[in-house]
């Protein structure tokens, strides 16, 4: 079912051609007051410009010649020169069938253009405690990936984790110290529980190097024994990484992330082509030597004194960069994935870095025609203090806390509102509401923006928050279970309903709305802006909300109740897709 928007600008787009001898863009947008329309031509005062016609007239011919007889009423011409569209009954109402008969879908094509999208996100560190500044980058990042899933698109989730690196030597220094006191002891050491705290083992080995000048010696053997592949060593960090995975995986399955160990390829994977790059760079005179370092200098990039601003990848003493590996990493995903999209999720104090990254793969000549690289970045969660979010003593807060205080809290909640509820079930739902409003805060918020993380309003059932969505799915559920309960069979009210009685306004404000899932969805892909999504889901809500006070459904007469039960059906189903399939959050049939 092709969206009612592409279908106009089609129209609209070849009336403007028929009539100015080429092509123009129709600019079809969905109506801001809904007084004057459901959807607007904005497109034809910028043709009758470029043309040196007077805009109304141009109007009236594009709308002789353009036929939406079919889904409008007759176009009204506004202003000078825009075109308001309503959208006839009858159309709607095979619309919204369309989108219940589709229980998958809900009537939504797929794309006729699939592509490869990369869509790099998350990125833990190993042998560290995944924090709040993770948060956005791994929610964000995956329902971006959800969303081009969803429209048809071939996507790579990458998981780029810090798996190597210079401290790695300290790390695997300390297992073996802690291997051989064990060993000496008598004792066989659990590197589970050895790592039970990675912040404190990682802690322990930092403070071991910076102290201990033989166990400094020992970790730069380390280091240099697994750049070499040494068994050992390497045992060492295998074991390390698979512990430190165990942590940041039990944050995934929490927030209900698509992540899996088969999106991971940190830093380590990219360790033998470091060297190459380097190469290919010199090779193709990019790369130059500058104060014993090689750099590429890219044109429009200056310091702030106005001079040419080095992209570093390789250190006078040898060793290698993030840049290095970025670029390994860009190269990998365009020649071995085939990309046609590469989409990095990180927040935008490394605006810059990204900007570099792009150019030198373009300068390279990596990046094909047609081929898209994009920054999605966001800005800082913020403590009510309007602060960087920090622990009561300063320290950084641990993602696996705040979500463990997130789901007490909303236990408490449902503690007071239900405290009859079977215990199980006030865990299940103090989990998927306490871990849903975490998502759907940061969700609901402009992604650039810096927001306040707040418990209160984001656990309040009043207001776009993740309560007042999952509480409007459980509310039309509860209606169901009500109409079941009365005898009335929704299934067969449903199962061969063709026409839809819309005759109250509320039932035709909620119409409208529901057929512009697909909208709300395209935005939010393009965009890289899940708040597009939260918004029109929220707005949804609401309009049902305002239906549901206007007309009775269960008690409503025989003509018109079929069509309401319907609406409360389709609007469930929409809320529940939006919520679950593309944010991620879980719904609730009672709360």
């Amino acid at each position: 079912m092709k969206s009612i928007v592409k279908i106009l600008e089609q129209r609209f787009e070849g009336a403007l051609k028929s009539v100015c001898g080429q092509a123009y863009p129709a600019m079809v947008r969905s109506a801001a007051d809904a007084r004057f329309g459901d959807y607007q031509v904005n497109g034809i005062m910028p043709a009758a410009k470029a043309n040196k016609l007077n805009s109304r007239q141009l109007a009236e011919q594009v709308i002789a010649a353009a036929d939406v007889s079919d889904l409008c009423l007759p176009p009204e011409i506004a202003g000078p020169g825009f075109v308001n569209l309503r959208l006839k009954e009858a159309f709607l109402a095979e619309r919204l069938l369309t989108m219940f008969r589709d229980a998958e879908r809900l009537g939504i094509d797929k794309t006729e253009n699939p592509k490869t999208v990369v869509v790099d996100y998350s990125g833990p560190n190993i042998a560290k405690e995944m924090h709040v500044g993770h948060l956005r980058s791994t929610i964000i990042g995956d329902c971006i990936a959800r969303l081009y899933d969803f429209a048809g698109h071939t996507v790579i989730r990458q998981n780029h984790i810090g798996d190597w690196g210079t401290q790695f030597g300290m790390l695997c220094a300390l297992y073996d110290k802690k291997l051989l006191d064990k060993g000496r002891n008598g004792n066989a050491l659990d590197l589970t529980e050895t790592l039970k705290d990675m912040e404190l083992f990682y802690q322990e080995a930092k403070k071991l190097y910076d102290e201990d000048a033989e166990f400094a010696t020992t970790s730069r053997a380390a280091i240099a024994g697994l750049h070499k592949g040494e068994t050992i060593w390497k045992s060492y960090w295998e074991g390390i990484v698979k512990e430190s995975r165990k942590h940041y995986n039990q944050i995934y399955d929490a927030l209900n992330v698509t992540l899996t160990a088969a999106d991971e390829r940190g830093e380590s994977f990219y360790a033998d082509k470091l060297a190459d790059v380097v190469s290919e760079l010199k090779t193709k005179g990019l790369a130059v030597e500058s104060d014993g370092a090689m750099c590429v200098f890219l044109e429009g990039f200056k310091n702030k004194d106005g001079q040419p601003l080095p992209f570093i990848i390789q250190k006078s003493d040898g060793a290698f960069l993030y840049a290095t590996t970025d670029l390994a990493a860009l190269r990998f995903r365009l020649d071995k994935l085939k990309a046609d999209t590469v989409i990095y999720v990180t927040d935008a104090r490394q605006a810059l870095h990204f900007q570099m990254l792009f150019a030198a793969a373009k300068a390279a000549g990596w990046v094909k025609d047609g081929v898209t690289l994009e920054h999605v970045t966001f800005g800082t969660m913020l403590g009510e203090d309007n602060k960087p979010f920090k622990t009561r003593t300063g320290g950084t807060v641990k993602l696996k806390d705040l979500l463990d205080e997130a789901v007490e809290r909303a236990a408490a909640v449902v503690e007071q509102k239900n405290p009859d509820l079977p215990a199980e079930q006030k865990k299940q739902i103090a989990r998927a509401v306490g871990v849903g409003a975490v998502k759907y805060a940061d969700y609901a918020n402009n992604r650039n923006s810096d927001y306040v993380f707040s418990f209160d309003k984001m656990l309040a059932m009043e207001g776009n928050t993740a309560p007042y969505m999952q509480y409007a799915y459980a509310r039309i559920q509860s209606i169901e279970r009500k109409a079941e309960e009365k005898g009335v069979c929704i299934a067969d009210d449903l199962k061969n309903l063709t026409v839809l009685t819309l005759t109250d306004p509320t039932e035709k404000d909620l119409a409208k709305l529901l057929v512009r899932y697909d909208q709300a969805i395209a935005a939010s892909m393009v965009e890289c802006r899940p708040n597009y999504l939260t918004g029109y889901l929220y707005d949804v809500a609401q309009a049902f909300s305002r239906f549901y006070t206007a007309c009775p459904v269960l008690t409503a007469e025989p003509q018109s109740r079929p069509t309401r039960l319907f609406l409360c059906d389709l609007t469930a189903r929409v809320i529940k897709h939006g919520l679950t399939e593309l944010l991620g959050i879980e719904v609730l049939e009672q709360m």
